[in-house]
């Protein structure tokens, strides 16, 4: 019995140090063997569909690796896959990925003119927030598309993408309007679509954003509000 409970105890405090590793942005140690390895977006998107380092690879339909142009200037990345995302194995399908086309278009681009991602790879179950060590075990993948595509702009869809990415635990609602730096990138937070369906007067913000990132990246802003 003691020596159960030792075990127990340990697994309990490796747990409990992933999770805090994790919200202190530090997953370097999980990523090392993807960083030696050179590999393009075919390679890992492999890697990613036979992904089994976390629990949620015994619920999900599909993997969810991303999509969009490899040479895109401009990163959406979100949360999570969704119900339909898992369905399709594609990211933004549903009503929040139609906002997101539009919001994309809002500023004179298409979707197949960007990169689409998200933190997870998996959908968790019932839609639920993503978990620390599930963000820790994942978001490695994520840093590696990062680096292969090379965006000159990456927006943060939501809490979770920009809390993960900016190491920080303020609120999207403050972190949102301005421009911050992932490893050299400059990073724009702003409102997940999903957010925005459930409270529309967010859009204004969202457009503001927007309008930013377009500035930034010399684009020419149709004449339009969203």
């Amino acid at each position: 019995m003691a020596k159960k409970k030792g075990i127990d105890e340990l697994l309990n405090g490796i747990e409990q140090r992933i999770e805090a590793e994790s919200l202190a942005g530090v997953n370097e140690l999980l990523s090392i063997g993807l960083e030696k390895e050179v590999i393009g977006l075919n390679g890992l998107t492999e890697k990613v569909a036979s992904c089994v380092k976390c629990h949620l690879e015994a619920m999900r339909r599909n993997t969810v690796f991303g999509e969009g142009s490899e040479t895109a200037e401009l990163m959406f990345i979100g949360e999570a896959p969704g119900a339909d995302e898992d369905e399709q194995g594609r990211p933004f399908v549903g009503r929040a990925g139609q906002l997101l086309t539009k919001i994309i278009g809002s500023i004179g681009l298409k979707r197949e003119d960007v990169y689409i991602a998200n933190i997870l790879k998996c959908r968790p179950p019932g839609n639920r927030n993503p978990m620390p060590t599930e963000i820790a075990t994942c978001s490695p993948y994520l840093v590696k598309q990062i680096q292969i595509i090379k965006p000159r702009v990456i927006c943060a869809l939501g809490k979770f993408s920009a809390q993960t990415l900016l190491n920080t635990d303020m609120p999207i609602s403050k972190l949102r309007g301005k421009f911050y730096y992932y490893k050299g990138i400059k990073l724009m937070p702003t409102y997940h679509p999903a957010y925005l369906l459930r409270n529309s007067h967010g859009k204004k913000d969202v457009w503001e954003d927007m309008k930013m990132i377009a500035k930034e990246l010399g684009l020419v802003v149709p004449d339009q509000k969203k």
